[in-house]
């Protein structure tokens, strides 16, 4: 494996990367030319990212697997369904998308994740982790059902193996008996380093003296590993005795194989040949390099999970709302002992990193399992404590019975501190956080806050915490404005009451979070009366019965239209028989693209010059 220190300034010169148009220009290269390929597909990827932004370090390990895959597998009849999609770019890389690599998370480019859309040879749309083993089990069981002689592998990291979804899937798997195969790409990492029992239990794995043995002695002795396929049961299962702790998938009914090097091209198309013979489920563990290749994401993995486009990285002097966050979180553990702090596998994202680093005992990585965050904080909070979950709005979306009958029902004190909320940007609809309004506000008990900047944030997170009950605090990705938290200022906030920001005539806007310093200078210049709501569940009474005395109501949110805050208005409006007129103001009715946020606000009508034209062509009709 050729190593790089640096990313590339222009665009590599290749030999064979750039004759590959499709997987089977890989089925005319020899294994010589194949490992050159894996080099030019490295040096590539390092130069397209650098380019277009992206995740990266896990496509950089993966990408002897990829070649793998492609050379062995008739794509696209055959499946590759690749899990959450950090690990894919190779993938597109080499299915006919090379050219359009700089443009990816652009506004008309190529996603950030697999398109079922975008490309015949992306078997499922993700973006969302764990999905991979129910997805390829299912299309595997379609074609059974249709006689259709088709392979299906699902590639899968360990980290996405941490979710309760993919147990499911493989205990299904180990009853229906088929022929689903699964690749385990084990880097020892997700996002952050991997948390939980699988990370210890494939750890031990990693450390046994079999697997330490089998390493040391190379391709001789690693390349019979597959061949044990061969021979009998009981000779099989006292060598997986031999080099394993345990049989945790043999023992759900998935025959396993493996450790093996998943940097060796000739061994993975070798093993992954004799997988394709067998009618049972089988899982390969491999073992790879996050980062693998380029010598800077090989020392630092989590810093280089994904970068920004590198001619357009920053020092941005305004603060991240998620090191508000992290700082809040920090300062009222330091007087609060009872409070602890949770995130399913996000502790950078989240701004927890020191929060973990003073406050360990209290911190909590669940991994990727945000239904158990959920209730596990539930449970918590039962015994005594004050737990607050970290979690993006795009996943909370997967503990939402959790969230629903483990503490909204029951109206137990947790605290749900909703990062990514909103236009989300580049990662596109996978990640949007444009509908936890309208998912949260029609449940009983639940408080919901949105600050409108830094300053709100900082304490709307501390009126949210002491509130005796469920309550929620959704934040947009990325840095406010500049507005700096003055941490000992409490005075007129409290749960359900808005701030006047100015009075007016005729026209009153009612602001729902951080669109803001959108509407203000409207405001300002037409005279109209503003609002701060700060609020979503309760709506300040006294604010509406104000904004009632004037002719038109407006207001504007960054979540869909369809039950959000124009709806919550609408029907308080309704109630007491407003006759004035009402418009609301805010995300389509559509799964938004791809692009910057301000370019996605702008298709949404939600940029300055469109929320003026769509207030004025109103009030003109």
């Amino acid at each position: 494996m050729k190593k790089f220190d640096k990313f590339p300034l222009k665009e590599p010169v290749s030999e064979f990367l750039k004759e590959i148009n499709s997987p089977k220009d890989l089925k005319k290269l020899n294994l010589e030319q194949l490992n050159i390929l894996a080099d030019e597909l490295r040096e590539f990827l390092l130069y397209s990212v650098s380019q277009s932004g992206g995740h990266f370090g896990a496509g950089l390990g993966a990408i002897e697997l990829t070649i793998a895959l492609h050379s062995i597998l008739n794509l696209p009849d055959d499946k590759i369904v690749w899990d959450t999609g950090h690990q894919a770019y190779p993938h597109k890389i080499l299915t006919g998308r090379k050219d359009k690599m700089h443009l990816m998370r652009k506004l008309n480019g190529i996603a950030a994740f697999p398109s079922i859309t975008e490309s015949a040879y992306d078997a499922m749309s993700v973006g969302h982790s764990s999905t991979s083993i129910s997805a390829a089990l299912g299309m595997n069981e379609a074609n059974l059902n249709k006689d259709n002689k088709k392979n299906v592998f699902a590639v899968i990291g360990d980290g996405a193996m941490t979710a309760g979804i993919a147990f499911e899937a493989m205990m299904h798997a180990g009853h229906l008996d088929n022929n689903l195969k699964i690749i385990l790409n084990d880097n020892d990492m997700s996002i952050s380093k991997n948390k939980g029992g699988l990370s210890d239990y494939l750890a031990k794995i990693w450390a046994s003296k079999s697997y330490k043995k089998l390493k040391s002695s190379g391709k001789s002795v690693l390349s019979k590993l597959p061949y044990a396929l061969h021979i009998s049961r009981n000779l099989k299962d006292g060598i997986k005795s031999a080099i394993m702790p345990g049989n945790l998938f043999e023992d759900i009914g998935i025959n396993y194989i493996g450790p093996i090097d998943g940097h060796d091209i000739e061994l993975l198309q070798k093993t992954i040949k004799r997988m394709m013979e067998k009618d049972s489920p089988y899982l390969l563990h491999i073992i790879t390099k996050k980062g693998a290749g380029f010598i800077p994401a090989e020392e630092e993995r989590i810093k280089y999970h994904a970068i920004s486009k590198i001619e357009h990285e920053k020092n941005s002097s305004k603060p991240k709302f998620q090191d508000i966050f992290g700082d809040w979180l920090c300062d009222k553990a330091e007087t609060d002992k009872s409070l602890v702090g949770i995130t399913p596998a996000m502790k950078e994202g989240s701004g927890m990193v020191n929060f973990e680093k003073e406050y360990p005992e209290r911190f909590y990585d669940v991994a990727i399992a945000e239904q158990h965050s959920v209730t596990f904080a539930a449970g918590l909070s039962l015994e005594g404590l004050k737990p607050v979950v970290a979690i993006y709005s795009t996943f909370l979306q997967r503990g939402y019975d959790q969230f629903i009958h483990d503490v909204c029902l029951e109206n137990i004190d947790v605290t749900f501190a909703i990062d990514r909320a909103g236009i989300v940007g580049e990662d596109g609809p996978t990640h949007t956080g444009s509908f936890d309004i309208s998912f949260m506000r029609c449940i009983p008990n639940i408080v919901i806050s949105c600050p409108s900047n830094e300053h709100e944030l900082w304490h709307l997170l501390n009126i949210c915490y002491e509130h005796k009950g469920p309550a929620a605090i959704r934040y947009p990705r990325g840095s406010g404005i500049g507005v700096q938290p003055i941490p000992n200022e409490v005075e007129g906030f409290e749960i359900g009451k808005a701030k006047k920001i100015k009075d007016g005539q005729s026209v009153c806007i009612l602001n729902f979070g951080v669109l803001m310093d959108q509407i203000d200078q409207i405001a300002e210049k037409k005279d109209y009366t503003l609002y701060d709501m700060r609020f979503i569940k309760p709506i300040d009474q006294d604010a509406l019965e104000h904004a009632m005395q004037h002719e038109t109501i407006i207001t504007l949110e960054d979540n869909t239209l369809l039950g959000g805050c124009g709806s919550a208005v609408g029907e308080k409006l309704h109630k007491q028989k407003f006759k004035g007129n009402l418009l609301s103001i805010g995300l389509k009715d559509e799964f938004p693209a791809h692009g910057s946020r301000n370019e996605i606000l702008r298709q949404n009508g939600l940029d300055e010059e469109s929320i003026q034209k769509t207030i004025d062509d109103f009030l003109r009709n």
